[in-house]
């Protein structure tokens, strides 16, 4: 056991690693304990290898930390981002739907929610049909917005997951990766007049997000012989850098605001939400944020013992720290949410994935785990297997919906009961005595009691299970703040900054070099180290070739 973690801790680690799961869950006050709901969320942690002492002693650890007055000081706009001196204000972006008042500065809260009004005009009118009116073309069929990171995966998981509220008659597409496949498949199937184009991009220098944007505006252009007045009509701009978009030629009034405060892994409910109010209307992006507000409010609000933020943290520090694992697996029950964990592995590993302390000093704990899953059943017939018989054990996260959207009870039925039991079976087991009684084929030369054991599950694996009542926008608002909220008190608790990202700089600055020479920009080859020289040569040697 890690020796950074309090002894008390350490001493339930060691109990309880001699308790089996089919003992624990058998405690019915304990299981209470550990099933809560906030609103239309319930979140089920009887599954996990802890009991109400251990737990107890979780909340006592992480109580003398103060995470209460770090809390408070996020939520008032201190700058808790200190390797960077900002604030972290995604809360702000979110304030009106709450029922608290916001502890936000107010000339922040002002220009919020002036730029939502903004975005409400330019939404309205264009579901009216009245883009030229702002500028724009006066039929937009078709959307695409151009970002990376946090400026895709969080409008786009929205966008996918909150389908059925799409307004009719705009279809929405989302460019991410530099891939030039993608760009030219993308538009041979969309008309240069009727397409409105979001470049959504903090610094308005990303190498992805520029390549993807040019290229747009090449085609644009070719519809209008080089007009730029009328290629201008066509795009949209959200960024830390307005005058980097009006130099590109973005008019000024098609630019939207991307505050140093609002980090891009949590920019959805900025103006890089802008995508997603076009998609579904500017009521239910409204009820987007009032639901992500409405988790805000309870994670202000509530102590430790029935906060879910709070208590998913725990969770996650006693699997890692206490326990040693080094992955999570993530899975919707729920095509909509596919894009769920993809968000789930950014704001997560890039927020906590380090290995330096506030203070420059080494941490001494384990951090971030790899986050990783899918989408159930599929996941059931790719890796479940490791996951049951595997020799590493992996926390699971089972995330359902109780109320589908559509009449077919039976498919979703077999969704929610292969949800029930395999996060059953995850934690019970079977034994080998269960193995030998059921009914098996003997194949020639294999003994029963070796048949038994390779199908014998071992159980005593920990997961979730997280249930929304139905899929709305109030709802997906919840479920992300909850996430979000989590990675602070994680963040805190580990001694780490979760709102900077050191760690990709330096291989994007090495990839521009590299790309100059590619380009035949540049010759010199002598700054790269020999492996990566030596690959450069080959490619240049096989196009050449």
């Amino acid at each position: 056991m890690p020796s950074s973690e309090p002894s008390s801790l350490n001493d339930h680690a060691e109990r309880l690693a001699r308790v089996h799961l089919r003992e624990l869950i058998q405690d019915p006050q304990r299981n209470e304990q550990l099933r809560h709901r906030v609103g239309p969320l319930l979140v089920d942690l009887s599954r996990q290898a802890l009991d109400g002492a251990a737990l107890q002693a979780l909340g006592e650890a992480l109580e003398a930390t103060g995470w209460q007055q770090v809390r408070d000081a996020m939520f008032a706009g201190e700058a808790i981002n200190r390797s960077e001196g900002r604030a972290v204000l995604h809360t702000a972006l979110r304030a009106s739907g709450s029922r608290l008042p916001s502890p936000a500065p107010a000339e922040i809260r002002h220009e919020i929610e002036q730029t939502l009004q903004k975005i409400e005009r330019l939404v309205t009118a264009l579901h009216a049909g009245e883009g030229a009116s702002y500028g724009l073309p006066t039929t937009v069929t078709d959307v695409v917005h151009i970002g990376i990171g946090g400026s895709d995966l969080g409008p786009r998981l929205a966008v996918h997951a909150l389908y059925r509220y799409r307004r009719p008659h705009t279809r929405v597409h989302f460019l991410t990766n530099v891939d030039g496949q993608t760009v030219h498949d993308l538009l041979a199937g969309l008309d240069p007049r009727r397409s409105l184009v979001i470049i959504a991009s903090k610094s308005f220098n990303t190498q992805e997000t520029q390549l993807n944007a040019n290229a747009l505006r090449t085609w644009i252009a070719r519809a209008y012989d080089g007009d730029d007045r009328k290629v201008a009509r066509h795009f949209l701009a959200v960024t830390a850098r307005p005058e980097a978009a009006l130099a590109w030629g973005v008019p000024e009034a098609h630019i939207y605001p991307m505050w140093d405060y609002v980090g891009g892994r949590t920019s959805l409910w900025s103006a890089v939400g802008l995508v997603t109010a076009l998609a579904m209307g500017m009521e239910h992006f409204r009820a987007l944020l009032a639901g992500a507000a409405r988790m805000d409010d309870h994670f202000r609000s509530t102590e430790w013992s029935q906060n879910l933020p709070v208590l998913l943290a725990m969770v996650d520090h006693w699997n890692r720290n206490l326990k040693g694992y080094g992955s999570r697996a993530v899975l919707a029950y729920a095509d909509l949410l596919r894009d769920f964990t993809p968000y789930l592995q950014q704001l997560e590993m890039e927020s906590l994935g380090k290995s330096t302390g506030h203070d420059g000093e080494p941490l001494a704990g384990q951090t971030g785990p790899v986050v990783w899953g899918g989408v159930g059943t599929n996941a059931q017939h790719a890796y479940f297997q490791a996951l049951h018989q595997g020799t590493d054990i992996v926390p699971v996260e089972f995330i359902a919906l109780i109320r589908p959207d559509h009449p077919l009870h039976a498919n979703h039925d077999a969704l929610l009961s292969n949800v029930l039991g395999q996060a059953a079976t995850l934690a019970l087991g079977r034994s080998r005595e269960q193995a030998l009684a059921e009914p098996a084929r003997l194949p020639e030369g294999l003994s029963a009691e070796a048949l038994a054991a390779q199908r014998e599950l071992p159980g005593n694996r920990p997961s979730t299970i997280i249930l929304l009542d139905e899929l709305t926008p109030q709802t997906l608002g919840s479920l992300i703040a909850l996430y979000e909220h989590k990675v602070f008190v994680l963040g805190h608790w580990w001694g780490l900054n979760a709102y900077d990202q050191w760690g990709v700089e330096p291989g994007k600055a090495l990839a521009r070099q590299i790309a100059a020479v590619l380009d035949a920009e540049a010759t010199d080859l002598e700054g790269f180290d020999p492996a990566t020289r030596a690959l450069i040569q080959d490619i240049q040697d096989r196009r050449e070739g």
